[in-house]
């Protein structure tokens, strides 16, 4: 009997809207309610949400053409589909990774959000509780009016973000959230049986990403031995002795820096020392740009590392003259910043300060 109720609604549905506008169940012909998807990455976690669009058209919609209290498809058609590639929580829920038929009952200060495990039925007409993987409570907000049913992504963070749907003049929004650094570290594993394995640049990346956010250390000295493994460099060997230094083994990490620089190219060590400029020591700095200068005399960026050095002395004529020799060697794309610096050497304005301090 139910399915007999449930099946004169759909043919009355198709019925009535057949004297609007001519659509079919095996033709692929222009709807009333347009479909639409909506897609965002968080860290390397992709959401979808597949539905199709209502038009408000003046009518009422809450309480009225969706009534308070029942189950609803959350827009129009077949299910509205939700889909996230890992596990997420759902207003600090947890929800596996998966495909989800989406419902709501709407209310007047409350709705409900329903993720099913069903995502293949036609609206909720055969909605059944029992098949709930997750139902959370959420409170229903103002908005400008949105004539056609809208989804979207708001509030985004690096590890969270809102979903909203808009119609008429309500929101409804349901905070996503994931352990991003889980995720990520799960995912390695994996990415690392395949080609990426084969490359000193795979594993350094991902010891590189866990020594920067600081979880797994213990995985990313594994990655940055393989890294090493494959091909000594400069850059694993930097990586690893931040890996040491951050695992608190200090002597290890500083004789790994100490060999990484031995196999630096003249713009890794400017580079270095720059960095060192940033963390405020400026003399280490000064003595990676000598570093530089001494090892690479005849390359462009080993003469701005003197200029620096000169600068900081308070030596502009000098600082003015490796300048000079940088300018004249320095690709195109770099001689617009070197001119500027060079201006502020004849004004006497050290270079080794933020512009304007």
């Amino acid at each position: 009997m139910y399915k007999s109720r449930v099946l004169v609604c759909l043919l009355s549905f198709a019925f009535t809207a057949s004297l609007c506008q001519a659509q079919s169940t095996v033709l692929d012909l222009p709807r009333q309610s347009q479909h639409a998807i909506v897609e965002q990455r968080l860290g390397i976690t992709d959401i979808t949400i597949n539905y199709h669009r209502p038009l408000a058209k003046g009518r009422k919609i809450w309480g009225g053409l969706v009534p308070y209290g029942q189950v609803w498809r959350a827009g129009a058609n077949e299910n509205t589909i939700i889909s996230f590639s890992d596990p997420v929580t759902i207003e600090g829920k947890p929800l596996d990774k998966g495909t989800y038929g989406l419902h709501m009952i709407p209310g007047e200060s409350e709705w409900n959000v329903i993720f099913s495990k069903v995502s293949s039925a036609w609206g909720s007409f055969t909605y059944d509780e029992k098949e709930d993987a997750l139902r959370v409570s959420v409170k229903p907000q103002p908005t400008e009016a949105h004539d056609a049913l809208t989804y979207d992504f708001d509030q985004l963070k690096t590890d969270s973000a809102v979903a909203t749907m808009r119609w008429d003049k309500v929101a409804v929004p349901f905070t996503i959230g994931l352990n991003v650094n889980q995720i990520v570290q799960d995912s390695l594993h994996k990415q690392l049986r395949g080609l990426a394995q084969y490359t000193w640049e795979g594993w350094d990346d991902a010891a590189t990403y866990l020594v920067d956010n600081k979880v797994g250390l213990e995985d990313a000295l594994k990655y940055e031995d393989e890294s090493i493994t494959n091909e000594e460099r400069y850059d694993n060997l930097m990586t690893k002795s931040r890996i040491l230094d951050a695992m608190g083994r200090k002597d290890e990490a500083k004789a790994t820096l100490n060999k990484s620089l031995t196999l630096a190219n003249a713009l890794q060590l400017y580079g270095y020392g720059r960095q060192l400029q940033r963390e405020k020591k400026q003399d280490e700095a000064f003595a990676i740009y000598r570093t530089g200068y001494k090892r690479y005399p005849d390359n462009w960026i080993s003469h701005a590392g003197m200029a620096r050095v000169y600068s900081g002395q308070g030596d502009f004529e000098n600082a003015q003259k490796e300048l000079k020799l940088c300018l004249a060697g320095a690709p195109d794309q770099q001689k617009q910043p070197l001119q500027n610096m060079l201006k502020r050497l004849e004004s006497k304005d050290d270079i080794n300060k933020q512009a304007g301090n």
